[in-house]
């Protein structure tokens, strides 16, 4: 039997059951003579099928052996590609939620046939526009009458407690998750909520008992060790921690970018169709695959992208602003956009293992086309990053690019600028253009009438090519 290069999915090595490898310019998931027990079961009980068909497990498509990535390949199955790879740390709020309900619902019908998840891990679910779909066909095992649910403190460590960080202390509780890619534990995350958290009697039992519990004893609640567990106990907990989940509903907040287009600071409804009309027509023009607007808002350009292109990432570093664009989406598996937050000052870092398990944005990168619109004044004067190094890092990501620039007579930058020394004397439209000429080539451009603003669409001129 002949075998071609493959390479592993640097993400894949924790389950010895099986592992993600890219062969030929496929996904493929090798299952290993380990599974085989689980395997067998699973084959016969429908409960992929049920699962893929309703779209809450990822559809599968098992393929010959040949392409098996070692000789002692039980089976192969081909996944279905996902557009974006996503991360829990840039999720919103609803996403995490919609996620955790997801994996509940999973081990809910798991149950009813006879089995449960071995693990609950975040990075077991990725999204697919507007719904959550699980991804980890492995996570799958057979189900012993009376053994507990091992995988209870992995699920309120990567969601029940992050989740209720947020919900008591703020939607950037969120950047925890970051720093702890195998969830917030139990010990750290739990003194931090505040005392009237625990009212809520399934964030007593789940976060700060469960907690105490952990401490005396060194094992989640339901330990391994736990005898007598019966399956009704099981169900019965399913139950409660999704009624917990249910009832965690986030506080009315509003964020001053949230209205930002609906109170059109800067634009009239003329400039601001004109502005619309700029972009789609340049997308009609390049017609991109992915692209990426980084500077989203709730996402009114990313739905212009998403009429042109497959699929469009749309991120913002305000959680409001995502929350609100996610909710837009809310369940809807067949749509182009992804609502992410992305904070293009602190973007998503390579962590896990070898700083190679989870990507960073830009080793996602690039995408056909970025859309950067009313953001750069952010970067360079809210944030002080000089235009060329603005320019190179646009350049790593995007093969094209449609960018605005906003000149310092522009009400916001004024804004920007009414608290601080002006130290931006290079902050010009002619060092912007000269800055990007070292990586692009401009296509085409236009101000905006009634505005000093002026849109341009760039060629990358290392990438376009590739």
């Amino acid at each position: 039997m002949a075998f071609h290069v493959a390479t592993r999915d640097p993400a894949s090595f924790r389950d010895p059951d099986g592992f993600v490898y890219r062969k030929g310019g496929r996904i493929l998931r090798q299952l290993n003579p380990a599974y085989r027990e689980n395997f067998a079961a699973l084959q016969t009980s429908g409960l992929w099928e049920e699962l893929s068909s309703e779209g809450l497990l990822i559809k599968t498509e098992q393929v010959a052996l040949s392409e098996a990535f070692s000789e002692d390949a039980l089976a192969v199955f081909a996944p279905s590609e996902i557009p974006f790879i996503s991360y829990p740390y840039e999720w919103c709020y609803s996403q995490l939620k919609e996620a955790a309900l997801l994996t509940l619902t999973i081990q809910r019908r798991a149950l009813e046939r006879g089995f449960t998840l071995k693990d609950c891990s975040a990075f077991n679910v990725q999204f697919q526009g507007g719904a959550p779909v699980f991804i980890d066909s492995l996570s799958f095992q057979i189900y012993r009458e009376g053994t507990p649910w091992h995988a209870y403190r992995q699920f309120c460590e990567h969601f029940l407690l992050p989740l209720a960080l947020m919900r008591y202390r703020g939607l950037e509780a969120h950047r925890l998750l970051v720093g702890h890619v195998s969830g917030v534990p139990l010990d750290f995350g739990v003194p931090l909520l505040p005392k009237g958290a625990f009212l809520r009697p399934g964030l007593l039992a789940h976060l700060l008992l469960h907690a105490r519990f952990q401490r005396k004893s060194n094992s989640s609640l339901l330990s391994p060790s736990t005898k007598n567990f019966p399956k009704r106990s099981f169900s019965n907990l399913l139950d409660h921690l999704e009624g917990t989940l249910s009832g965690l509903a986030l506080p009315k907040s509003q964020s001053f970018w949230e209205r930002y287009y609906e109170d059109e600071l800067n634009y009239s409804g003329a400039a601001f169709e004109e502005k619309k009309r700029f972009v789609a027509e340049a997308l009609a023009r390049l017609k991109p695959k992915m692209v990426w607007d980084v500077g989203a808002n709730t996402g009114v350009f990313s739905r212009v992208a998403a009429e042109k292109a497959d699929y469009v990432v749309s991120g913002d570093l305000d959680s409001v602003c995502v929350e609100r664009n996610f909710q837009a989406l809310k369940g809807d598996s067949s749509s182009r956009v992804l609502p992410l937050i992305l904070d293009l000052c602190n973007p998503s870092p390579a962590i896990g293992w070898s700083n190679r398990e989870r990507a960073s944005l830009s080793e996602r990168g690039p995408a056909d086309m970025v859309l950067a619109l009313a953001l750069v004044h952010h970067l360079a004067i809210g944030n002080n990053v000089p235009l060329p190094m603005i320019a190179e890092f646009f350049s790593k990501i995007a093969r094209s690019l449609i960018i605005e620039f906003v000149p310092k007579d522009d009400s916001q930058v004024e804004r920007m600028l009414s608290s601080r020394a002006d130290i931006f004397t290079h902050y010009c439209v002619d060092a912007f253009e000269l800055s990007f000429a070292q990586y692009f080539r401009i296509t085409d451009r236009q101000k905006l009438a009634g505005s000093s603003r002026e849109l341009f669409v760039m060629e990358n001129i290392g990438l376009s090519e590739q």
